[in-house]
């Protein structure tokens, strides 16, 4: 199912950076989440797994299957939205390791010693350039420590997000607002290092500055298509929420989550934000 992916170049030297414990894995074929049996294939390639588990109460009862199994006691890779790469675990070292304290940072807990990156076949025949910006911006999340999943950045509050947003949201939605708001917030994190490469890192960052420009003309007229309802809301948070880490300017009601604040206090400004946001628009 795996096989280790040799990396060289600029994205070599993200991973040294940030990451340089981290195992990189080409995977045979794609998933959303890895069927147990596969995850623990893991195993042969780390020195120790330890699956996450969370308290029952954190995921409402009706909310999407994978939730309740990443919930669980059961080894999980991978959720829905991850992408063409996913990874577990956390650096033992790199230049952005830090402690998870302020800025509304949950505690730090990876899976897997060292951490994994797994490259998906889907990225097959895309753009060089692209596969390594996407493995760089692994590389860089893994170093800062931050949770793998939406619901280790949530914890308890989840429940609280969707009761906010529940009259507007089916569980589906709620669970596809969550992993925006998510990545929105890591966003907020992982673009100062991004813009940094400009000086020695000039392919990644490149790299970085075409995807945020490709996504601009879809942000444009983002918040008349809702406010219309031509764009469902989950799905336009989604968009507006992976232009973050390029630091490009967000459409209203978005541009509320570019902000210190939402950095600062995290889960429960999100919560907040969802809340009053989608009451706005009835």
């Amino acid at each position: 199912m795996f096989t280790e992916r040799p990396l060289d170049g600029e994205v070599a030297t993200v991973r040294e950076r940030h990451a340089p414990d981290a195992v990189v894995l080409d995977c045979e074929r794609d998933f959303e989440t890895l069927d147990p049996a596969v995850a623990e294939d893991l195993l042969l390639l780390t020195d120790s797994v330890d699956p996450l588990s969370y308290p029952d109460h954190w995921v409402p009862a009706d909310a999407p299957e994978p939730l309740h199994r990443l919930a669980s006691t059961q080894f999980t890779v991978g959720m829905p939205g991850d992408g063409g790469v996913a990874w577990a675990g956390s650096s033992d070292g790199g230049e952005d390791e830090h402690t998870a304290s302020g800025e509304g940072r949950p505690a730090r807990h990876g899976q897997t010693t060292p951490p994994v990156v797994l490259v998906k076949p889907r990225l097959e025949g895309s753009p060089e350039d692209f596969v390594d910006f996407l493995l760089a911006e692994a590389f860089v999340e893994v170093g800062l420590g931050l949770p793998e999943h939406f619901l280790g950045f949530f914890e308890d509050r989840y429940a609280d997000l969707a009761d906010a947003v529940g009259d507007r949201l089916d569980p589906a939605g709620t669970y596809q607002l969550a992993a925006a708001l998510f990545d929105a917030y890591v966003g907020l994190h992982t673009r100062e290092v991004f813009a940094d490469w400009e000086g020695d890192l000039p392919r990644l960052h490149a790299a970085w500055v075409d995807a945020g420009q490709r996504l601009e003309p879809r942000l444009s007229d983002l918040s008349e298509e809702v406010a219309m309802g031509r764009t469902d809301f989950a799905a336009a948070a989604e968009l507006a929420c992976s232009a973050v880490k390029h630091d490009i300017e967000l459409p209203t009601p978005f541009a509320a989550l570019d902000t210190q604040a939402y950095r600062e206090y995290g889960a429960e400004y999100a919560v907040t934000w969802a809340e009053k946001t989608v009451d706005s628009l009835d």
